[in-house]
């Protein structure tokens, strides 16, 4: 699967790293691991992302490491985006490294878009993965770089963060057999677990509790949707990236078949998270401009939330009603 890819990193001296915008931890845990394993092998890396990751990732050295877009890209013979194979979500550094890159390639898990931009020739795409962290251990391991204690915290990170502590596996042995090779290195994996998860403050929990309080539903309790605002986040200290375990804990109702998370950025401007338990809710995201997973997608878009709303409603109790037809 990477044996072109590795060809090309073999040769090449500079690379830039980067992932997509409001970085995560699958995507920013396998920057930061190739990061370190290129590294080793002597290579002049750059980590550039089109934003700065969120505090809670501080553990990963992301401060000492990841670096913003903005003004000059510098120069470099290979650039690798991580946990995404669409490049709306790198902009707009992506148009910069198109002008400074030789090469671009994509790593990533997500199925390639029906309806939007494909990934560049030569990205590895791989739908069968459990992570994009998966894959980039599966590099590492392609270019003989030994793992280490920061390479193993940075794969185990991306692991437990995109298969959210292994529920999420895809019935595959995989995820298990890296996470216990990782494991004879991370010798703190309590350490990652707390802060990925355990990040809950009294203020983060009446913000929750709050916008739980505030979701409708509809077809018979079978779809949820939530409406909240960045601007509310911040006001209790949080960052907008910290109202996502909204829509997780809205699918933990057992009536709930597809929930939609709609975020307000700035006026006009929002983030739209889909999940669903049986139906896939990806072609959903790619008709708003979004992509994703099958049953785990959004998209980011401008437009007005009442419309939006009603858009998504019509098409959300569509989908589960078609199911029990």
């Amino acid at each position: 699967m990477f044996h072109a890819l590795v060809q090309q990193i073999q040769q090449a001296s500079t690379v830039v790293l980067s992932t997509h915008r409001h970085c995560d931890g699958d995507g920013l845990g396998a920057q930061l691991a190739v990061y370190s394993a290129l590294r080793k092998l002597g290579k002049t890396v750059w980590v550039l992302n089109p934003d700065l990751p969120p505090k809670k990732y501080a553990f990963l050295k992301t401060k000492e490491i990841v670096g913003v877009s903005g003004g000059e890209t510098p120069g470099a013979d290979l650039a690798l985006i991580f946990d995404t194979n669409d490049r709306r979500l790198v902009e707009p550094l992506f148009g910069r490294l198109e002008n400074s890159v030789k090469q671009i390639r994509f790593i990533d898990h997500h199925p390639t878009l029906a309806n939007g931009p494909q990934p560049t020739a030569g990205s590895v795409i791989d739908t069968s993965a459990a992570s994009t962290g998966e894959m980039a251990y599966q590099l590492i391991k392609a270019l003989g770089v030994e793992l280490d204690a920061d390479i193993a915290r940075a794969l185990y990170t991306a692991l437990i963060f995109d298969t959210q502590m292994f529920r999420y596996v895809k019935g595959d042995p995989r995820s298990h057999l890296m996470a216990a090779e990782l494991l004879r290195f991370e010798r703190e994996p309590e350490l990652v677990h707390q802060a990925l998860f355990a990040t809950y403050t009294v203020e983060k929990m009446n913000f929750l509790a709050q916008s739980l309080a505030s979701a409708e539903y509809f077809a018979d309790k079978r779809v949820a949707f939530v409406r909240v605002r960045s601007s509310e986040a911040r006001a209790q200290g949080l960052e907008p990236d910290e109202s996502a375990d909204i829509i997780d804990l809205v699918m933990n109702i057992r009536s709930v078949e597809i929930g939609a998370l709609l975020r307000e950025d700035a006026p006009g401007e929002y983030k739209l998270s889909l999940r669903s338990k049986r139906a896939p809710v990806l072609a959903l995201a790619e008709s708003f401009g979004g992509g994703g997973h099958p049953f785990a997608a959004g998209a980011y878009l401008t437009a007005d939330a009442d419309t939006v709303r009603a858009r998504l409603l019509d098409q959300m109790v569509a989908i589960v009603m078609r199911g029990s037809a």
